[in-house]
């Protein structure tokens, strides 16, 4: 199992170069100059003076290499810079974000595992039944309904409506603040899983091994339970690990409709002050966050399955 996880963690060393080559370049692919975007007035104008010694404070003068060298160091020592903006520490302010999104994200998946796991299960052991087809409605509904629309649906109904939770902001961050974002998010990745939940399990209950514990007399609840669940997992790890590393970068559109200080709002708002640091940092964040969700993954592959730890060993 060491031996696995070392070298699957190796393999990361590339992405991970990459990654960050990729994002400090958002400031030399991004339309005009750099200093002038960062020190233009309200009417357009820029003082040439004060855009040459913001270069040279900023080392924006320098060669790209010599700029990639020193941006590498700061990060390897946890400082992404200082916004253009605002003057924030970049790092601090992806952080305190990232804070409120966490408690969004992992609400959110809570969310969407419970409702798709059961009902996935559910509908595969009642293929064919009222049940499977009120199950399949859901997740047809779940996939084909915009975030924005069933978020508007929610607001409306419990917000304004019943008048029994807010309609947006974070507040205090109690559950009640949480509650319409968090059902907005995880009732539409709950769709996408319920269905592959469905289709995993249909496939292993077709299994020589389950028909074999049938034979031998294992309650049908200890088959489901022990050997079918476990092994319809994998394919819905990949799918949870991939919707979870989305909801870490912050979903844009819900928590813009839901005012959610969280990352995905400070995505927005830094592009559209052309704050570059704060761009370079969320970038870099985002990638690194999705890249070791897909290595966590990897990890519980082989948990869920032994025989990947054997064949990576060939």
């Amino acid at each position: 199992m060491i031996e696995f996880i070392t070298r699957r963690f190796l393999l990361l060393l590339p992405v991970l170069f990459l990654v960050s080559v990729i994002s400090f370049s958002i400031t030399y692919i991004s339309p005009g100059d750099t200093a002038e975007n960062a020190l233009m007035n309200p009417m357009g104008g820029v003082d040439q003076r004060a855009v040459e010694e913001f270069r040279a404070k900023t080392g924006l003068d320098n060669p790209v290499h010599i700029q990639y060298i020193h941006w590498m160091d700061k990060v390897l020592r946890g400082d992404l810079g200082e916004s253009y903006m605002t003057g924030e520490n970049v790092s601090e302010a992806i952080l305190r974000c990232f804070k409120v999104t966490l408690r969004l994200a992992v609400t959110s998946m809570l969310v969407s595992l419970i409702i798709a796991i059961p009902l996935g299960i559910l509908s595969a052991l009642r293929k064919g039944t009222v049940v499977d087809a009120a199950c399949r409605f859901f997740a047809l509904t779940g996939v084909s309904m915009p975030s924005f629309w069933q978020a508007y649906i929610l607001i409306i109904v419990f917000a304004l409506t019943l008048e029994i939770l807010p309609s947006s902001g974070y507040g205090d961050g109690s559950l009640a603040y949480i509650f319409l974002p968090a059902i907005t998010l995880g009732t539409s990745y709950a769709a996408v899983t319920m269905r592959l939940m469905r289709a995993s399990m249909l496939d292993v209950m077709q299994q020589d091994y389950i028909r074999a514990a049938r034979a031998k007399g294992v309650p049908e609840h200890t088959i489901i339970l022990k050997h079918a669940l476990k092994n319809s997992l994998i394919p819905v790890v990949t799918v949870a690990g991939l919707n979870f590393g989305y909801l870490l970068n912050g979903s844009v559109i819900v928590e813009t409709i839901f005012s959610w200080p969280g990352i995905g709002n400070l995505i927005v708002s830094s592009i559209l002050s052309k704050d570059y640091p704060m761009i370079q940092g969320c970038a870099l964040f985002i990638a690194v966050i999705f890249v070791l969700v897909n290595f966590a993954v990897d990890i519980s592959y082989a948990y869920l399955n032994p025989k990947i730890r054997y064949e990576s060993k060939a």
